[in-house]
């Protein structure tokens, strides 16, 4: 039986494993941490005794590997449709207190119609900004994905004359949200990813989804348990030092206690920080590889609230022109404390956090609240911490698709899997996925099987093809 070692237990090595799981392979899954998921991941708060997660991850109805990941290892259950949005006005906009808010949901007309009423709906703009949207919009869908353009997705909103309230109220909003950077710093083919794909194309695409359970619930316990039903050695608290290499190919896992784990293919999925120090120094200077490390990334940061009564009404709501974006309700994740009420509250783009005192972050994040719903004004805060990411995710900067390898290594039975690698899509959970898929692919090509291929994309509508192209 053959042996496979995969390097990572986060959501691209995961990937692999699930994918490989009915083949006749020996598979050891690595993971340095005492916990999987990587940067899904949980822990436990000291002062709460709460498993809490290290930043918010939400799910989009376009995201198909990751739902069929989920529905293959019969977690997708532990998944909460959300079929609407919650839009706070921002503060300069705001006539009243407390600050309108707007519900932002589908129609039933098909794509790419669905949301116009919603669109309409956002009291926080103008009918002329709403006329600049819909033109910038259109122009964005009837434009071809041109991942070589070095324009930033800036330029490109300049260019089209976009207001300065509708980029920093509106594109700013969605794509720091789904990117976590700012326009300035993000391809417009990422862009055009982000709102054509998950917005314009399909009616059920821009539904969101959320874990009703903490992360390590969902894969340190539901995942690792499924694929350990299934033969996969996961071995936590196990870093690995370097790769072998013997004749051109690889023939061992050196793990850092110094002992060799041999191999017949191995699954590089780490984060690419990592990926060069692991390599055997006859790829450390191969140039397609050696660009990894010009890949940057971006912070985010998540505050976490715990209040002595509820909050707001809403499930999640987002906040327009303030330093906090989102703020999510996690009642739902089993705090039987009833006199405690949790929250997060997540910062992409948190560059000006990660500067900043915590008590500062904190201070502003609750006196936002407070301003938006009247029950956050008269509760007591008992507990808060701010959790920085600072490599969360990897910029999509002009140019960072060049930098970014395939799964096939230079060494036949090597394969690199994470969202950095060439995926077609930015740095999010669904590229994540679609890399480990595609990395084990590779391997059961190698060992004589068929590709399972990647779950197709939500279909384009037949009206949204006619009015977008």
């Amino acid at each position: 039986m053959s042996e496979v070692v995969i390097i990572g237990g986060g959501l691209a090595g995961l990937s692999a494993a699930v994918n490989l799981a009915d083949a006749n392979y020996h598979i050891t899954l690595l993971e340095s941490r005492p916990r999987l998921g990587g940067r899904a991941s949980s822990f436990e708060d000291a002062a709460t005794g709460e498993l809490i997660d290290n930043c918010q991850h939400v799910i989009m109805g376009c995201c198909t590997n990751f739902r069929h990941l989920l529905r293959t290892t019969a977690l997708e259950h532990l998944l909460r449709p959300e079929p609407e949005l919650y839009f706070v006005e921002p503060p300069e906009s705001s006539r009243q207190h407390p600050p309108r808010i707007t519900t932002f949901g589908a129609s039933s007309l098909p794509a790419p119609l669905h949301l116009a009423a919603a669109f309409r709906r956002l009291s926080y703009l103008t009918w002329r900004q709403k006329l600049a949207l819909a033109r910038g919009l259109s122009t964005l869908a009837r434009s071809q994905p041109d991942t070589s353009d070095r324009r930033s997705f800036a330029d490109w909103l300049r260019e089209q004359r976009q207001p300065v309230d509708v980029i920093e109220r509106f594109w700013n909003v969605v794509l720091v949200s789904a990117l976590s950077e700012s326009v300035d710093r993000i391809t417009i083919s990422a862009a055009r990813k982000v709102v054509v794909d998950g917005f314009l194309a399909h009616r059920d695409a821009w539904e969101m989804w959320l874990p009703t359970v903490p992360l390590d619930e969902l894969y340190s316990n539901g995942l690792a348990k499924w694929l350990t039903e299934r033969g996969i050695a996961i071995r936590l608290k196990t870093g690995a030092e370097q790769l072998i290499e013997s004749e051109g190919r690889i023939i061992a896992v050196e793990l850092r206690d110094g002992t060799q784990l041999p191999t017949d293919d191995v699954i590089l999925a780490v984060p690419h920080q990592r990926v060069l120090s692991l390599l055997p120094e006859s790829l450390r200077a191969n140039s397609d590889l050696t660009k990894i490390s010009q890949l940057e990334s971006a912070p985010i940061a998540s505050v976490h609230l715990w209040f002595d009564r509820a909050i707001m009404p809403l499930p999640h709501a987002v906040l327009v022109g303030r330093l906090s974006q989102w703020v999510f309700s996690k009642n739902s994740h089993g705090n039987t404390d009833n006199t405690s009420h949790a929250y997060q509250v997540v910062i992409s783009a948190a560059r000006e956090v990660a500067v900043r005192s915590t008590n500062d972050v904190i201070a502003e994040v609750v006196a936002e609240l407070r301003t938006i719903w009247p029950e956050a004004a008269s509760a007591e805060l008992r507990h808060a911490r701010v959790i920085m990411e600072h490599a969360a995710v990897f910029s999509p900067r002009p140019g960072s698709d060049e930098l970014r390898p395939p799964q096939q290594s230079p060494i036949p039975n090597l394969q690199l899997a994470g969202d950095w690698t060439q995926t077609g899509w930015p740095a999010t959970m669904e590229g994540a996925v679609r890399s480990g898929f595609l990395a084990a692919d590779n391997v059961r090509q190698r060992g004589g099987l068929a590709r399972r291929g990647l779950c197709p994309d939500l279909p384009t509508s037949r009206l949204a093809r006619w009015l977008l192209t």
